[in-house]
């Protein structure tokens, strides 16, 4: 019996690869730096033509979760790369604050691909893409694969006093909502992973970064990698390697949301009434920890410093290390980051302080704060999502992806 046309895929095949390596802006979005050549070519046969499309069981369709305008902008790049249109789909509030999904054409038997990108209302979002996954679950797709490259609430990935490990939640809810398969970028830490009972695919930026650094960055060669804190010292001393660079770590800065102190072992609860404790079973107490005094180890006197970090949110850190490289003598500061959320009075601090450029990714929008603060520029990722999401799609390997990327990374 023939196959329905449905279950085709119809992503065209002529074109593709002009359309996937061009590095103009879209016309109609916003301007970000866009590699001016695709993702590093293996010497492997797995870096196939992006035209040369497998058959597969369903169709491709592509959701964007987000209801707010600006937000569309990342699956835009991906549906335009990809040669596809974005699904119709109606994402809104309700007068109570309800989100409502209503999906405006058939999805049954087909590969869906949700893109998510997280807005202000972080809770908003995630019940956005929960009932979105859960609205194409219960329609009858084949596939339900989640593209959400910065992952919310990973920064609550341990457990804090007498809290709870909110990711762990999060992946629960989007699991039992319907999800098959999760692509998301630098998580906050990759032990996240293990909280899905799914296949997670943790995409690096680091390529886009080194490429921005190399090509956008004068006299690179005088640089130094830095590590505002020794907790960022892998991944400072991963982007050191690549570039053949130096390496330097800002030592004694308060790190009051990584300590020990805030964990809850510290303060056992109190027993009004207690027996003597007999010598023998008399338990060490450790020394109480004292912050050093600030030092930088390694020299960078007449350097250019390049911070690296995967999130910049509250710039307080960056700033005072900015201020504390300026000391020591460097003469150009950069900030490096995968997801910039920067919240607050983020865009005025990074104006008004020592950093010369900021540079994150579009896993997050951010088109207010780059008005605020022209400092603050973008490089385009939707090139690797993109890619992650054909070979996903047509069933084929995603170490290609992965290349020369090592667990530290």
């Amino acid at each position: 019996m023939p196959r329905s046309s449905t279950r085709r895929s119809h992503l065209p095949t002529p074109g593709w690869r002009d359309a996937l390596e061009r590095s103009r802006t879209p016309e109609g979005l916003s301007a970000a730096w866009v590699p001016r050549d695709p993702l590093p070519k293996c010497g492997d046969n797995s870096a196939r033509d992006p035209g040369d499309m497998n058959h597969t069981k369903g169709g491709l369709v592509i959701f964007t979760a987000n209801s707010h305008p600006s937000s569309r902008e990342l699956g835009k790049r991906i549906a335009e790369r990809l040669g596809v249109e974005l699904g119709k789909v109606q994402v809104y509030q309700e007068a109570n604050r309800e989100t409502r999904v209503q999906i405006q054409e058939s999805v049954r038997g087909k590969d869906v691909f949700v893109i998510q990108t997280v807005s202000k209302d972080v809770n908003t979002t995630i019940m956005e893409m929960l009932i979105l996954v859960y609205a194409c679950r219960t329609s009858c797709a084949r596939s339900i694969t989640g593209v959400l490259p910065y992952f919310p609430y990973s920064k609550q990935c341990k457990m804090r006093k007498r809290g709870s490990i909110v990711s762990k939640l999060i992946a629960s809810m989007m699991c039992k909502a319907g999800l098959t398969h999760l692509i998301t970028m630098d998580l906050h830490q990759k032990e996240i992973q293990g909280f899905f009972n799914i296949p997670v695919d943790n995409l690096r930026a680091s390529p886009f970064l080194l490429q921005y650094i190399q090509q956008e960055i004068p006299d690179y060669r005088n640089a130094v990698i830095v590590a505002k804190s020794p907790s960022s010292a892998k991944r400072a001393q991963s982007y050191a390697e690549r570039l053949r660079l130096g390496i330097a770590v800002i030592h004694g800065e308060a790190q009051d949301a990584e300590s020990d102190m805030v964990d809850g072992r510290h303060s056992p609860p109190t027993v009004k009434t207690t027996g003597a404790i007999h010598p023998s079973m008399e338990i060490p107490l450790l020394i109480p920890k004292e912050k050093p005094p600030i030092t930088v180890v390694g020299d960078v006197g007449g350097r250019i410093a390049i911070i690296v970090d995967d999130i910049i949110d509250d710039v307080d850190s960056f700033v005072a290390a900015a201020e504390t490289l300026k000391e020591r003598g460097a003469y150009k500061i950069f900030v490096m980051a995968t997801h910039g959320i920067l919240s607050s009075d983020a865009p005025r601090f990074i104006e008004e302080s020592a950093i010369n450029e900021v540079v994150v990714t579009n896993t997050i929008p951010h088109e207010l704060q780059k008005l605020q603060c022209p400092k603050i520029k973008t490089v385009d990722i939707s090139m690797i999502l993109s890619e992650a999401i054909r070979r996903i799609h047509n069933g084929e390997s995603m170490s290609y992806l992965f290349h020369n990327i090592s667990v530290d990374d």
